[in-house]
């Protein structure tokens, strides 16, 4: 079967080819499909002898809203059922510049983050482009908001699903999809080997976040075990490289949690590693300070207000620039993974 909604227009022409129909009616599908619909019942400009099949050859399934928490500041946590029965998360986010909705690129993680609720039973499985593209759509739908940013931050590590975000991205940003730019989509990885030189390569003007919370290895590899693949220094080198070879700007987002590594000796590093990356790559560097969201059997606990506001002087002191990031959700399931563990991960 194949899964249309993931499908460029031309593959979907060359579908139609094998099947011995026009090409012209890839662009009427590929049109349905960006509009959202729910069954080929409704493309009413298509032949019922081809929507007949389309029904054989291919699955257009949209997910199922589970659960839906509402927080006093507006953020919205919607879990989904998928089409085999595993589960996901979302988030919408209200902000002054509009609505922005966290994705999960993953069904689980592999990363084993230790401070993460998604990654507690591993990698279950990729999530295909358009059930990334489900996400943006049905969380506007569900929550009557206009979605005008996109957050690739929720389940998953998004460049260990590489060629499905990469997919995803081509699509969302179709103005015959949804039509949102480039400049209006973050990314968030933990900077898997070989991950951000290839998204370098592709010179996509969105904006990458990397997860860094510690500027060692001792600290990291505690924190992060993905750290072991070549270490922070690897992880800089690669992260300059994106720097110089695209031009854009990296969020390094530092995690803080409380005599782990948020101390002053810690803030100095930070500086110390950042500033390593030359001259040129300053004005393309910001940290995002972000007050730890706690996680039922993490063996970590946020940082004081007052060590938060430390170590922000302490960076900006060093010249990096820096914020704290505004926590929302903290009266629902607020950490990444947190709902889809209450309600029970299934595996295939």
């Amino acid at each position: 079967m194949y899964d249309i909604k993931s499908m460029k227009e031309n593959e979907i022409a060359q579908l139609l080819q094998t099947e011995g129909e026009p090409p012209f009616r890839a662009k009427q599908i590929f049109g349905w499909l960006g509009a959202g619909v729910s069954s080929f019942d409704e493309m009413t400009n298509i032949p019922k002898a081809l929507r007949e099949k389309l029904k054989e050859k291919c699955i257009l399934y949209s997910p199922k809203c589970l659960t839906k928490q509402e927080s006093k500041d507006g953020t919205v946590k919607l879990l989904w059922e998928l089409i085999d029965g595993n589960a996901i998360e979302s988030v919408v986010m209200p902000y002054r510049h509009g609505n922005s909705v966290c994705i999960s690129s993953q069904v689980g993680c592999r990363m084993g983050c230790a401070f993460c609720a998604s990654t507690r039973g591993g990698l279950v499985r990729n999530l295909a482009a358009s059930e990334m593209i489900d996400q943006v759509r049905c969380s506007g739908l569900v929550t009557g908001r206009k979605i005008s940013n996109i957050v690739i931050m929720g389940i998953g590590e998004p460049l260990d699903n590489f060629d499905n975000v990469v997919r995803f991205l081509e699509l969302v940003n179709h103005p015959d999809v949804l039509g949102i730019g480039m400049r209006h989509i973050s990314l968030s990885t933990s900077g898997p080997e070989g991950g951000i030189r290839r998204l370098a390569e592709l010179d996509l003007q969105l904006t990458l976040s990397v997860s860094l919370h510690a500027p060692d290895d001792g600290t990291r590899n505690r924190m992060m075990p993905v750290n072991r693949q070549g270490g922070v220094s690897r992880l800089i080198d690669d992260c300059r490289y994106y720097c110089l070879k695209t031009g854009r700007r990296i969020s390094f987002e530092y995690l803080l949690a409380r005599g782990v590594n948020d101390s002053d000796d810690h803030a100095a590093d930070l500086v110390k590693l950042l500033k390593g990356m030359g001259p040129e790559c300053q004005p393309l560097i910001h940290v995002n300070l972000i007050p730890l969201n706690p996680v039922e059997g993490a063996p970590f606990q946020p940082s004081d207000p007052e060590r938060v506001a430390s170590f922000e002087r302490d960076l900006i002191k060093g010249g990096i620039r820096t914020t704290v990031r505004r926590r929302m959700g903290a009266d629902i399931d607020a950490a990444c993974g947190q709902l889809r563990r209450r309600h029970g991960a299934k595996r295939p």
